[in-house]
């Protein structure tokens, strides 16, 4: 699958996600086109990505940053640090 991720880096936030199948990357490369074009536009920075993964599960796991918030992540990679 192929994801199409819209991330707000300064606030550290999912802005949304949508999925497409593997067979459908032109599609998924035209919309993130358009998003950025779109945002752009408007004046608005932020990180627009496609990716691909098994599934979103996969996704979640492999690139933790877009999906989990700032305190989470910091007091995981602490965890991890200490093990």
């Amino acid at each position: 699958m192929i994801f199409l991720i819209d991330y707000d880096r300064t606030r550290g936030k999912l802005e949304s996600i949508l999925s497409f199948d593997d067979a459908q990357r032109d599609e998924a490369e035209d919309a993130r086109l358009q998003k950025e074009l779109t945002l752009h536009r408007q004046g608005i920075t932020r990180e627009i990505v496609l990716l691909q993964a098994a599934d979103e599960a996969a996704l979640r796991e492999t690139h933790r940053r877009y999906f989990e918030d700032i305190g989470t992540l910091a007091e995981t990679d602490a965890l991890a640090a200490t093990r």
